[in-house]
């Protein structure tokens, strides 16, 4: 960094470019901590930063001023070229160049804005942020920091402004603010707030480098009066002593953490319905939480011995300060020289500084030094430090997190407003159904009469016609019959022919008969009339009000249809969300709770087993607000998203043995088949994938499931798909299937084993696991059957060429692969016809290893069984001279 010429030392004069500075409000209000957040903001990449270090010259004292009154000060300040200038003597110098050099006459609110308030306003846009003092003891670190002001408030320090811009530019409504304040004494980190909290350990994620104090005490203030007496609590608690330098020397790092928690929002997508047009319904927008931190450090001062006068218990104080500033100067000088390895664990100091220097964090360091040329030496010391640590980059970072909180509860109130609407429409839709009903009733009663009215009339009218026939008819009687008598007495006279009266009888017969078909004509007549009457009247009344009641309720109808497919889609999303949020505040629970990562790890099986009892009640509690019905049907529904939500409901019920019966006998595992056979988006096929899995557990349902062409539909879906859990998937599925004897023939013809042997090209362990367990259970029932004498000959797994992958992963590192594997040849070895093929292919000597050293007795028991009992092994064996 320094090149000298003339006898003179310059430092570089590079300065990083700051972040964009940020519009500071003229007042607080509540919605100035709201911001809302752009994706690009958030996937940028890290800003980079250099540490900003400023020197600050303490005035001289009253031992100072009589002790060297004719010397003068060993430092000359330059503060408009920010430079400095440490004698050698009284005719050379070293000038060194910083960010900010601070005369004795500068303010603290000067000190402030030119150190700290850059790094305040980082940590509330979201960056985490460290200020810093070193130098010797007495030189004004603690007075630049961590002074109250109570008696001058133009003597606040900065842990006290600080607070002040933090407390002005946040909302108490959707922000936090939480304090802990520690030192650390001896190497021993202590709870300033807590003193009996005296051994708090430090832990480090290694997934994100970030370092906590799971034991500290954690303070949520709201306001700077409650901040000022959680100061004067640890002031009192902190350790001091006077030495000959420093009447009140702090014998420990002072570390004041304030955690800050703000709310940011991404903008809203409206979703687009079918036609096109603006839905009602919002795409729910992810609420952020963006978590920064500021740190304050007021490190104790360096000293010597010699001059401190330190002994007995103050000198091992002066060891341990020494000693841990040792260590960061270490540190830096490894950042300054971009060595590979940087020594952050040789002191708790340093651990706890690690994001600071060369992290993530925006750091600002300011060494304070005295004008007395007897500490010449020391200023030496520290002026170096601080050069040193101006060559440290660091690369900023916005920690951002959802806030699935506060998504959760904008989801239950968008849920129940779609609710009321629902329940709203359907009373209108009743209402109005109703309206209907009442005028179509009163429209048929008059139409009835108005037929009735009618039918009445003619049926009068065809009455008197017949009374008018059958008048004239009697009248022709009686003329008929009067010329009848006159005929017989004619006839009994002897005069007159006979044969008219005959004819005559004859004619009225012929009109009689005339006359009665002519009524039945008219009666038939007017029953047509009616009928047609009936029907025109209908026709006329109805067809109009009945296709006016059609639309309707065709249109409510798919308005209810479309309403109920949201409202499923957004319980679906609240109990995902719901999920999530339980499985994240659980795991990051556990994680601040332990102090080793081993503890975390074995509670996540205890903790993944509480989350999904509770998602499966929330499931069965919307399968019992929906029904299994209406979820079944929306399978086949148009809207990609409402498929995907509806086959993942499907799949959860499927894993409950309760369900499956039900989900079969309403046509479950027809539609989840034809979603396979269908579409070829990749979430629909590895949801409908697991749900078959889940269902192929009941043996009831294997045989439906062959039957239907699932094995076929399941090997298509192996040889398309590259997603690992696609493939993890259909591989449990068919390795439920294997595990059935009555199968186990068509399982093979219909290319079940190639299937499996098809998806270890995935790779993936947890995909493997499935094919080894397939395989074995195959295995399994193949030798039970040829026990039984159903099946003889060679095995199918070693005809379709299985057995080359069962010996290369018969020792596979992963347990899983590796038990099931050796379950599998130890079934494939137990018959006579298979072992040539297993000695010929290496699985003899995997034999023997599984019979030595597998881990669970009963595979290994099995192992030394069957290469006693095969006469092929033994002959092997023998040959080879190989004890077993």
């Amino acid at each position: 960094m320094a090149s000298n010429r003339n006898g003179v030392q310059r430092g570089s004069a590079k300065f990083d470019r700051p972040l964009k500075p940020r519009p500071r409000p003229s007042s607080p209000s509540p919605g100035s901590a709201l911001r809302r957040a752009t994706s690009a903001a958030r996937n940028a990449d890290a800003v980079p930063g250099r540490v900003r270090v400023a020197v600050r010259l303490r005035p001289r004292n009253a031992e100072e001023m009589m002790a060297d009154a004719d010397f003068a000060d060993c430092v000359e300040l330059q503060p408009e070229l920010k430079r400095l200038k440490l004698r050698r003597n009284n005719w050379d110098s070293d000038t060194y160049e910083f960010d900010e050099v601070l005369t004795e006459f500068a303010s603290q609110k000067r000190v402030y804005e030119v150190v700290a308030k850059p790094v305040v306003e980082s940590v509330l846009d979201g960056y985490n942020g460290t200020v810093m003092a070193y130098g010797q003891t007495g030189t004004g670190k603690t007075f630049t920091l961590g002074r109250l002001g109570e008696v001058d408030a133009s003597d606040r320090g900065i842990m006290v402004r600080s607070m002040e811009d933090i407390f002005a530019d946040l909302s108490p409504n959707t922000d936090s603010v939480t304090v802990s304040y520690l030192q650390l004494y001896m190497e021993t980190l202590q709870d300033l707030l807590n003193p009996a909290n005296d051994n708090i350990p430090i832990v480090e994620d290694p997934r994100n480098g970030d370092v906590s104090m799971p034991g500290a005490t954690l303070i949520d203030i709201t306001d700077q009066h409650t901040f000022l007496e959680l100061l004067r609590v640890g002031e009192a608690n902190r350790i001091a002593a006077n030495t000959k330098l420093n009447t009140e020397s702090s014998r420990s790092h002072a570390i004041l953490m304030v955690h800050i928690k703000r709310s940011v929002l991404e903008s809203e997508d409206i979703v687009s319905s079918q036609n096109g047009e603006a839905s009602h319904l919002t795409k729910p927008s992810k609420p952020l939480v963006r978590k920064s931190k500021l740190v304050v450090v007021d490190l104790a001062g360096s000293e010597r011995v010699h001059k401190s006068g330190s002994e007995g218990h103050m000198l091992e104080e002066a060891k341990s300060i020494n000693l841990s500033l040792s260590s960061l100067g270490k540190c830096i000088n490894a950042l300054a020289e971009n060595n590979a390895h940087v020594p952050f664990r040789d002191s708790k100091l340093t651990r706890m500084l690690r994001d600071s220097f060369g992290g993530t964090a925006r750091t600002s360091l300011i060494v304070t030094i005295g004008p007395s040329p007897r500490h010449r030496g020391e200023t030496s010391s520290t002026i170096l430090f601080g050069q040193r640590a101006m060559k440290v980059e660091n690369m900023l970072k916005i920690k951002e997190e959802f806030d699935y909180k506060s998504l959760s509860r904008k989801l239950e109130v968008q849920l129940d407003k779609l609710i009321a609407e629902n329940e709203r429409q359907q009373k209108s839709f009743e209402d109005e159904v109703e309206k209907i009903n009442l005028e179509a009733q009163c429209r048929i009663a008059e139409v009835e009469r108005n037929f009735a009215d009618a039918l009445e009339k003619e049926r009068l009218k065809c009455q008197m016609e017949y009374m008018e026939l059958v008048k004239e008819l009697e009248q022709k009687l009686v003329l008929n019959q009067e010329r009848h008598d006159c005929n017989s007495s004619v006839a009994d006279n002897g005069e007159g022919p006979t044969s008219s009266s005959a004819g005559e009888v004859t004619e009225v017969k012929m009109l009689l008969e005339t006359e009665r078909i002519r009524r039945k004509a008219a009666e038939e007549e007017v029953e047509h009339l009616k009928n047609q009457l009936g029907k025109h009247t209908q026709t006329q009344a109805g067809d109009v009000e009945i296709i006016k009641l059609r639309n309707i309720l065709e249109d409510e109808a798919n308005k209810k249809k479309r309403l109920e497919e949201e409202i499923i889609i957004l319980r679906s999303q609240l109990l995902q969300l719901n999920f999530e949020a339980d499985q994240m505040r659980r795991c990051l629970e556990n994680g601040s709770s332990g102090s080793t990562f081993s503890a975390m790890d074995s509670s996540r099986q205890s903790q993944f087993k509480d989350t999904a009892n509770g998602q499966k009640s929330s499931v069965a509690t919307l399968f019992e607000q929906v029904g299994l019905q209406k979820i079944l049907s929306l399978l086949e529904s148009d809207d990609a998203n409402v498929r995907i939500h509806a086959v993942k409901v499907v799949a959860n019920l499927a894993a409950e043995e309760a369900n499956q019966k039900r989900i079969v006998e309403a046509g479950g595992l027809t539609s989840l088949l034809m979603l396979l056979r269908r579409y070829e988006d990749e979430t629909v096929r590895r949801v409908a994938a697991g749900a078959i899995a889940n269902l192929a557990m009941n043996e009831a349902n294997q045989e439906l499931i062959m039957a239907e062409g699932g094995i076929t539909l399941l090997s298509m879906t192996a040889s398309d798909a590259e997603d690992p859990q696609t493939l993890r998937m259909v591989a449990g599925a068919i390795a439920n299937l294997c595990g059935n004897d009555r199968i186990l023939m068509t399982l093979r013809s219909q290319g079940g084993i190639k299937a499996l042997l098809g998806i270890v090209r995935c790779g993936h362990p947890d995909v493997l696991s499935q094919v080894a367990r397939g395989i074995a259970n195959f295995a399994k029932c193949e030798s039970r059957a040829s026990n039984q004498g159903i099946k003889s000959g060679r095995s199918f797994l070693i005809e379709d060429g299985a057995l080359p992958w069962i010996v290369q992963n018969a020792n596979n590192e992963a347990a899983p692969i590796r038990r099931h594997i050796e379950l599998a040849l130890c079934h494939l070895a137990q018959h006579e016809v298979n072992a040539k093929d297993l000695v010929s292919g290496g699985a003899l000597w995997e034999l023997v290893r599984i019979s030595r050293d597998c881990s669970r007795e009963d595979i290994r028991n099995l192992a030394r069984r069957t290469l006693s009992s095969v006469s092929t092994f033994k002959s092997e064996l023998r040959r080879l001279r190989v004890d077993y």
